[in-house]
């Protein structure tokens, strides 16, 4: 049961979320001047996708600069935005000596800081620690569950529970920092599972866009057995057979074949040894992925002599590209006064529909954090004297309780609907390989189970408040993914159209969505000509992260 002690907070910026790009948009908001409060759903420091192994980094150094972005560009098909690219690589170059300085020590060559990459538990405790030294007050275990708005329709605070004190908590705020993650939809991807869409839900029923959600259909490759950890560079020197052992390729002018593996595991299982591996390759990838070796070592395994079943996990948003629509170069929203980071933002201007992968997204998070972070401060130190004192009302809508938005007296079982949402998502002859009459039936189904959800949740303690709500975004993110996944009638990067199996080069948009009950989309038009500069490569074998 609830206690009856509601915890009522107020700061100037109230960031949500516990990763990367929430930690330095509060971290930037506090160096701002204001009053801060950092709310996260887990532990922040040991919370999310980060804080659970390395990440590389889209840090070069200034004279690759161009050399960088001119790839990142061309990885985006002509969607992707060369200005953010810059100011992305910019950021981030310029960012990662304050980690330093907090207290992370990144590897020397030649007596100069390689800041290449991050071990992620090492690098969230410096941040946690960096952000109790700002004086950024944190609240852990508090998932938060929906937006206040103030009248004039910006955002006004937030309300969410507290897990260990059984109790509802309020934070009033000048301006708000959706840092939240985006939705894997409870694949168990490593540090994913607390990647359940909230943010996005929270976005739309305040007022605001989402766009790119066709791109949310990035799967990761895993060993078939603990799958759980998504670590790809490893693959990338392995030989794939079948059950009978004969070879399946899976290589393109010696690169991994992205489509590979996916077709592949449609026909059967898919075994694979990491024989192509050196020696000099196998000390980098043991020592730069090591988490990537942990399955292996629990079961006794050699990968570089014997075969091992591998599987696909999806990340979903996580690593592919949908999200909260940013309007600006501070990260702003829609919704006057509500920022978006990391995840949970859209990353369109970096990768297009492409997936920005490891050392991308880390740089993303990084600086649109920051970003974010700096326009809120700003926001809120523009509302004047007592912004905390207007009148507010709570936005949720979804999962709420019967006082909400329900329309009916059925109870809703918050784990059937979850199981009903992979049902549709997982499963890669349905989200990997689309067509018109497979999203429609998806659609469906979908739709079904947003009726459901807007019963009545069972309400008796946190855990019921929460995964109810988490039940209503999984299914609101899935259906956004999929009506937009029905509108680009094309194939272009991690969307894939069997029905239209080419890239249009007229449907060169970033594809807007939202709606809770009905759905729409809008076409936002590229008015910017494609870059032409000439294509610089990348070398044929896969890049190795150094720690």
């Amino acid at each position: 049961m609830l206690t009856e002690n509601e915890l009522q907070l107020t700061a100037d910026v109230l960031v949500i979320g516990g990763g990367p790009a929430a930690a330095w948009a509060a971290w930037a908001a506090a160096s701002q001047g204001v009053k801060v409060i950092i709310a996260d759903k887990g532990f922040l420091g040991t919370s999310g996708a980060a804080a659970a192994s390395g990440n590389g980094v889209m840090a070069p150094s200034p004279e690759n600069w161009d050399k960088v972005a001119s790839e990142r560009y061309r990885a985006g098909k002509d969607l992707a935005n060369l200005r953010w690219i810059e100011r992305v690589i910019e950021k981030t170059w310029l960012s990662l000596p304050l980690v330093e300085k907090w207290g992370y020590r990144f590897p020397k060559e030649n007596g100069e800081s390689v800041r290449q990459s991050y071990y992620g538990p090492e690098y969230m405790r410096v941040m946690r620690k960096n952000l109790l030294r700002s004086g950024v007050q944190i609240l852990d275990q508090s998932p938060a569950l929906e937006l206040l708005l103030a009248e004039d329709g910006s955002v006004a605070g937030a309300r969410g529970i507290q897990r260990q004190y059984r109790r509802f908590y309020t934070v009033r705020a000048g301006a708000v920092v959706l840092a939240n993650g985006g939705c894997a939809f409870l694949s168990k991807a490593l540090g994913c599972n607390t990647n359940t869409g909230d943010g996005m839900l929270m976005a739309v029923e305040a007022g605001g866009e989402l766009s790119s959600m066709e791109a949310s259909n990035h799967y990761a490759i895993s060993t078939a057995f603990n799958a759980t950890v998504t670590r790809g560079v490893p693959f990338g020197w392995a030989s794939y057979t079948d059950e009978a052992g004969n070879e399946l390729g899976g290589y393109i002018n010696g690169r991994r074949d992205p489509a590979f593996l996916p077709n592949a595991l449609m026909k059967g299982s898919v075994y694979a040894r990491l024989d192509r591996a050196t020696p000099e390759v196998k000390a980098v990838i043991e020592k730069s992925h090591f988490i990537a070796f942990l399955p292996y070592k629990k079961a006794s395994i050699d990968p570089y002599t014997e075969r091992v079943p591998v599987t696909l996990i999806l990340e979903g948003t996580v690593r592919g590209t949908g999200g909260i629509r940013i309007i600006d170069d501070s990260c702003a929203t829609k919704v006057p006064g509500l920022y978006a980071a990391g995840d949970a933002a859209s990353r369109e201007f970096l990768a297009g529909l492409a997936s920005g992968g490891g050392g991308p997204n880390a740089a993303w998070a990084i600086s649109t954090g920051q970003w974010a972070g700096e326009g809120a401060a700003k926001f809120a130190k523009g509302l004047g004297a007592r912004p905390n004192e207007r009148i507010a009302r709570a936005s949720g809508q979804m999962g709420m309780g019967s006082a909400r938005h329900s329309s009916t007296s059925d109870t809703f079982d918050h784990e059937a609907i979850v199981r009903g949402v992979q049902a549709q998502m997982f499963p890669l002859e349905k989200n990997y390989l689309r067509s018109e009459q497979k999203l429609l039936d998806s659609l469906a189904k979908l739709e079904t189970l947003w009726q459901q959800a807007q019963g009545h949740p069972k309400q008796d303690n946190v855990r019921d408040i929460e995964f109810s709500r988490r039940a209503a975004a999984l299914t609101a993110v899935a259906r956004w993914a999929y009506f937009s996944a029905l509108h680009r009638t094309e194939t272009r990067s991690e969307h894939i159209r069997v029905d239209y199996p080419h890239t249009d080069p007229n449907q060169r948009y970033y594809q807007a969505t939202g709606g809770l009950d009905k759905l729409w989309v809008r076409r936002d038009w590229i008015t910017d000509a494609p870059v032409t500069s000439p294509l610089q490569t990348t070398p044929s074998t896969p890049a190795i992260s150094k720690l």
